[in-house]
């Protein structure tokens, strides 16, 4: 059971708060649902979404998330079901339907979001109130992108959203999805280069400022997760707080984080406010680092977003 305690504190006592679990079948699906974004950093796009006669299921929520990732969200209704299985057999479907998947998001979110969707990373949430110990000993187990969430509703008006366990899977190489009108548009796009090559490519000190980065970042608790995609490197919580992009030429690298862009928080020559310019990764601060004094002064930054995550 989990052992977060929510206490209201007066000024001559302390009361414990009692959460409950919503009445799963439809109420928790609908609150998650209404919020989405603001809950998971992850863009609605269906509900109770039918795979079909041949496969004959029914997938709780399916989005997409922060990062370009189609996001399978199933909620576990019972301590004895096995929604794990059932997420995977999920994700299998998706990988073999990107077409369809692709067609969700282009019709509610435009072109430019269906031809970015990261395949490599698909995820499934599983949320519940409570997992037994086997259900994290088997996600352990699964080279997949799983995360188990565990909630806790109260009357007054809390919803408590824990990270449980999370399992990074090694990123597949799916095929990219054909075109709506058919056809595979994204083949016929000259290679780019990842921010995995880049950082293979570049200088040793480039190099050692990024593991210095990727240790602190691993180091702020022990629910952050590390996500390679194609463009930077995302480190989150249940949400991004830190997106590493590795620039080769310039030697520097840029951190997209969650921080609101202030007069205060923006120093010339390390931080910059980036609400109104095209930028990869999620956040409206960008903090370039090019040495390891600067690494040093981004680091109150850089705890602020992974607390606001």
């Amino acid at each position: 059971m989990s052992d977060i305690k929510l206490f209201r504190i007066n000024q001559d006592s302390v009361a414990e708060l009692h959460g409950q679990s919503l009445a799963l079948e439809k109420s928790l699906q609908t609150l998650m649902e209404q919020h989405l974004d603001a809950l998971l950093g992850v863009r609605f796009l269906a509900s109770e979404y039918s795979t079909g006669v041949k496969h004959k299921g029914r997938i709780d929520t399916l989005g997409i998330d922060e990062n370009g990732c189609p996001v399978i969200i199933e909620y576990k209704r019972a301590t004895n079901e096995n929604v794990i299985n059932q997420g995977l057999f999920y994700l299998d479907w998706l990988m073999d339907h990107q077409a369809e998947f692709k067609l969700l998001v282009l019709e509610r979110y435009g072109r430019d979001a269906a031809n970015t969707i990261e395949w490599g990373s698909p995820r499934l949430l599983c949320i519940a109130g409570d997992f037994t110990r086997y259900d994290e000993h088997a996600v352990a187990q699964i080279n997949r992108n799983i995360e188990l969430i565990r909630y806790r509703h109260y009357p007054e008006g809390f919803l408590i959203l824990e990270m449980v366990n999370a399992v990074t899977g090694v990123n597949g190489s799916a095929s990219p999805a054909p075109s709506p009108g058919g056809g595979h548009a994204e083949t016929d796009r000259p290679a780019v280069k990842t921010v995995s090559d880049y950082l293979s490519l570049a200088q040793p000190e480039v190099k050692d400022l990024y593991h210095a980065l990727e240790d602190y970042l691993l180091a702020l608790g022990d629910d952050v997760t590390k996500k390679v995609l194609k463009h930077y490197i995302a480190f989150k919580r249940i949400k991004n707080f830190a997106c590493v992009e590795v620039g080769v030429q310039a030697k520097r690298l840029v951190v997209a984080v969650k921080c609101p862009p202030t007069p205060e928080n923006i120093i010339e020559g390390l931080t910059r406010d980036v609400r109104n310019i095209g930028h990869l990764g999620t956040g409206d601060m960008e903090i370039t680092i090019n040495t390891m004094d600067d690494f040093e002064r981004a680091k109150p930054f850089l705890e602020k977003s992974y607390q606001a995550s």
